[in-house]
């Protein structure tokens, strides 16, 4: 999720992986598109009305996730949209997240690559 000036992004630092992340999530049984379930899942986990999804995805990514799942590793599929916050919108946190925060695009707290790569997509 990017700031309507998109000089920052909004992340959370996820609760199973204590790590800083993009919002995102899984598609439900009442889904009816990707983009309804990513406008669903940045809403949820943002706790932010208005949101404005961009058409089409900004990133595909392929990946393993070991901390999804009790038994092990598990292939992820991201498709990954750009949701575009409403100026002056203020941000909750979820009960899947520890803190949700907005970090300035060159101030990112991680090195992950996918991350910063989807970063530069969405702001430029």
């Amino acid at each position: 999720m990017v700031n309507a000036a998109r000089d920052s992004v909004l992340l959370t630092l996820h609760a199973k992986a204590g790590a800083w992340f993009q919002l995102g999530g899984h598609c439900e049984p009442g889904d009816t598109t990707l983009a309804g379930a990513a406008l669903r899942e940045a809403t949820e986990e943002s706790g932010l009305a208005g949101l404005a999804l961009e058409p089409g995805p900004v990133q595909l990514d392929a990946h393993d996730v070991g901390f999804c799942h009790p038994d092990g590793t598990v292939a992820h599929f991201d498709v990954r949209y750009v949701a575009v916050a409403p100026a002056g919108a203020e941000h909750a946190v979820s009960a899947e997240s520890l803190d949700v925060r907005w970090w300035p695009v060159d101030a990112l707290p991680t090195e992950e690559p996918n991350l910063h790569a989807l970063v530069r997509r969405a702001c430029g």
